[in-house]
């Protein structure tokens, strides 16, 4: 199994079926549903506590807390990953441009540089 960044396509240029489900689950997740979710996981935890239930119950809402903590430090860590490719390849794309344009030159960098802006939308 070969490990490599996540924000990095295919051979063929595509995302896979992770990409895309990586991508949905950080929009779904940076949601005001998904805060309200957070919100009603968190009164329920309070609530069963407050209300003395039986511990069986106070470890399964406990247990959801912590796996739903744990997709979200993910996807983050996904989302975060994303964005740092995306400002490396600008800066990248950026530094080229500048190079060939000391140099008197206008070619393929300044190509990959209009390429380069918006690459987060993209990836």
């Amino acid at each position: 199994m070969i490990f490599r960044h996540p924000a990095r396509k295919r051979e063929d240029g595509r995302r896979g079926r992770f990409e895309q489900f990586a991508e949905l689950a950080s929009n779904f997740t940076s949601s005001p549903v998904f805060a309200a979710l957070c919100v009603a996981l968190v009164a329920l935890f309070v609530a069963v506590h407050a209300a003395g239930l039986a511990t069986e119950w106070q470890i399964l809402v406990g247990d959801v807390m912590t796996a739903v903590t744990l997709l979200l430090l993910a996807m983050l860590k996904n989302a975060e990953r994303r964005a740092e490719h995306a400002i490396q390849r600008k800066l990248d794309a950026i530094a080229r441009a500048l190079h060939e344009q000391q140099q008197g030159e206008r070619g393929q960098a300044h190509k990959d540089l209009r390429e380069a802006v918006g690459i987060e939308e993209r990836l």
